[in-house]
């Protein structure tokens, strides 16, 4: 099994007390990585670590147009590096090889380049001349935090990592990164890149392990300053509940259940594997998946019969095979999970019109066949919570303003997606929709130059885009008095009384 130690300091680190764990490969099921266990106790060597960087200023001081240089610099090290990240990123999350190669990788690479460009793009001082009450001079700052805690989810693991890793160095901060215990690999190699690329020892450490007291060590440690994470709804409450002692600001992007509307005019040629994609890319382990599609009652019959037929053609199997489509779930216990939904769905009344099951002849791993449910309200189970795996709810509407209040009748607001031939129609409808991403026409595409994240309980604060810079930074106000005499400040006669 190949070895990883934790990333501290700008160095590999072995776990307190030599601790590691396995890390297993959801195509078969068996251990292919030992990986350092962290204890409670690296974590915070690891938070001390980046706080003493901070101090040192070495980073958050360097000019912008260095920094740049050195996220481009990660960025062309990410591409160098690929073949090397791309067997990693499958063997520890499962993606195909089609995911890793022209999804995650450069995802990562883009992430890196994108946040370089809006660095130098940023305003990071203003200055204002102001005559009352008195003559001032006044800067509006921009600063970073500090130390930035980065929690990421094991569905995408370098680009989550890049979503949360590449903002925080722009912005001058240090951080901590905890990847997913169950895709820990590629942040440390990831680490090691940015370490190889220029940023100083202590600004990016990772720390990894299956132990649940490790991310409330994180938060909770009093040198944090910020909090990013991605993952479930119920988590990232718990941890705006643990930043809510210190008043630490929190970004979170949470869960979805995404809403895909097929209007009348939807051309099917296009918009149904447009669906299959916006859900089973991934096997469905996507936090903007489709999963509740929308079609116009008269036509329900018509697309359910399509979508079968094109589901069939996903070839489910071995990811690392250039052929596949659809590789594991992540873990037995998530297979189980997803399954538990499709018997839930049946049994409050849904119909299962193809998969539902493990496909023929992958017993080992944690494969599931993409699966078409139908017969579905929006009131079901199946309907309101997210499944993160490849099942679509087929809901049939009679008017687009009855899709209009289904897509809206949800907890969360991530994505969501329209198929129509007029496109005046369908961003009059993207308006009214309550989303943080829209798409038309299309699905999944997300650009790093461009905001993401979501309403209502899908998260708060913005990823990519400037949005995603600034949120990463601290305002500040720096006012210059230019009146020098005591006459000039005749306000400070509130205090002392007239002279």
């Amino acid at each position: 099994m190949r070895p990883f130690d934790l990333f501290i300091d700008g160095e590999d680190r072995p776990a307190e007390g030599g601790r590691t764990a396995a890390s297993l490969d959801p195509s078969t099921g068996e251990p292919w990585a030992e990986v350092a266990a962290a204890s409670v106790a690296d974590v915070r060597r690891a938070v001390d670590s980046a706080s003493a960087a901070f101090g040192r200023r070495e980073w958050a001081d360097l000019p912008v147009e260095a920094r740049a240089l050195v996220l481009e610099r990660i960025a062309e090290l990410v591409f160098e590096r690929q073949d090397e990240l791309v067997d990693v990123e499958m063997a520890d999350a499962g993606g195909t090889l089609r995911w890793a190669t022209t999804a995650n990788i450069p995802a990562t690479a883009q992430t890196f380049q994108s946040f370089a460009t809006l660095l130098r793009e940023q305003v990071l001082e203003e200055a204002y001349e102001e005559e009352v009450p008195v003559p001032s001079r006044n800067l509006i700052t921009r600063e970073p935090y500090g130390v930035v805690a980065a929690i990421v989810p094991w569905n995408f693991p370098l680009a989550s990592a890049a979503w949360k890793v590449a903002p925080a160095l722009a912005a001058g901060n240090s951080l901590v990164l905890k990847p997913s215990p169950l895709t820990p690999c590629s942040a440390l190699l990831l680490a090691r890149i940015c370490a190889d690329a220029g940023v100083p020892p202590g600004v990016f450490n990772v720390v990894c392990g299956p132990e649940d007291a490790l991310g409330e060590a994180l938060v909770r440690h009093p040198a944090v300053r910020k909090i990013a994470f991605t993952g479930s709804t119920p988590v990232g409450k718990h941890i705006t509940c643990l930043a809510a002692e210190r008043l630490v600001p929190v970004s979170l992007e949470l869960g979805g259940k995404s809403p895909d509307i097929f209007l009348e005019d939807a051309d099917l040629d296009i918009a149904i594997p447009g669906a299959l994609f916006g859900t089973f890319f991934h096997s469905g382990q996507i936090c903007t998946s489709g999963t509740r599609l929308l079609v116009p009652r008269a036509r329900h019959d018509e697309i359910v019969e399509r979508l079968v037929e094109q589901a069939g053609r996903i070839r489910v199997g071995d990811p690392k095979d250039p052929d596949t489509n659809m590789g594991p779930l992540i873990s037995a216990g998530h297979r189980s999970r997803v399954d538990g939904y499709v018997r839930l769905g049946r049994e409050e009344g849904a119909r299962c019109v193809t998969g539902g099951s493990v496909p023929k002849g992958l017993d080992r791993g944690y494969y599931y066949a993409p699966t078409i449910l139908t017969g579905v309200n929006n009131a079901m189970r199946v309907a309101r919570e997210e499944i993160f795996g490849p099942v679509v709810c087929v809901i049939p509407y009679d008017d687009e303003a009855e899709a209009l209040r289904i897509a809206n009748d949800s907890d969360f607001g991530l994505a969501a997606a329209i198929w129509s031939r007029d496109e005046v129609r369908a961003l009059r409808l993207a308006r009214r929709i309550e989303a943080g991403t829209v798409w038309i026409n299309d699905y999944h595409l997300l650009s790093p130059r461009f905001p993401f994240g979501g309403y209502k309980q899908s998260g708060a604060g913005r990823e990519l885009g400037r949005a995603g810079l600034e949120d990463y930074s601290q305002l500040k106000h720096i006012h210059v008095g230019q009146s020098s005499t005591l006459e000039e400040k005749h306000y400070f006669a509130f205090t002392i009384g007239d002279a």
